[in-house]
């Protein structure tokens, strides 16, 4: 698990074919390695990935045909820029969301417009993901945890602050641009049990139904 907190910015130091799919080797510019272990989950634009090898300076992770047809780590080049995040600890502060690290699909960089010392960024959602994408709620892009500021259909927008801007890969967007998207944990999960909930069933001796939710305000 992840926060969607950025630690430091890598660059892609090799990318090799290795018996099908592909072995990523990422220089780890400023994170702090000295805590990682062999076998260890690094969040990569938002992709968990395992360190199979790691010095202070780098790790390398092999990346299946699964991730690589998901996710945008298919169009990286050598000297590719990529937001980097160890997995937390049970004392990391939990200063974004709760994030898996498993890219749901790929978004498209409609437009970056200035508003005083921030941009705002209009990202169009797969049709898929866009029921999950709320007003006020999260989402990661890229593995940054971000708010979302609006929302038009499969259209959504975001407010990307200074610091968020030079502390990530945000600052080398441009319009067009594939970036991985995760939606928040909570509305896949609430979903799947709406889905499954009859509210005629309590054998299994639960009190919660479609009803008591709309009464709480979860629901209309």
């Amino acid at each position: 698990m992840f926060t969607g907190i950025i630690e430091a910015v890598g660059k892609i130091r090799s990318i090799k074919p290795v018996g099908g799919d592909m072995r990523l080797s990422i220089a780890t510019g400023d994170l702090d390695m000295a805590d990682v272990q062999l076998g260890d989950s690094i969040a990569v634009n938002g992709v968990c990935l395992t360190a199979i090898e790691f010095d202070a300076q780098s790790f390398s992770a092999d990346v299946s045909n699964e991730t690589l047809s998901l996710t945008s780590l298919k169009l990286l080049k050598t000297g590719s820029a990529v937001n980097l995040e160890k997995a937390l600890t049970p004392t990391t502060r939990l200063g974004g969301h709760l994030v898996s690290g498993h890219v749901d699909g790929l978004g498209e960089l409609l437009e970056m417009t200035g508003d005083a010392r921030s941009i705002q960024l209009r990202i169009r959602a797969p049709q898929n993901l866009k029921r999950y994408i709320a007003v006020k709620g999260s989402i990661c892009v890229d593995g940054v945890s971000l708010t979302v500021n609006a929302v038009d259909d499969d259209v959504f927008t975001l407010n990307i602050v200074p610091h968020t801007q030079q502390r990530t890969v945000i600052q080398y967007y441009s319009v067009g641009q594939a970036v991985n998207l995760e939606v928040d944990l909570i509305a896949r999960y609430l979903e799947r049990l709406l889905l499954n909930l009859d509210d005629n069933d309590h054998t299994n001796g639960s009190t919660l139904s479609k009803e008591l939710l709309a009464r709480a305000g979860f629901m209309k």
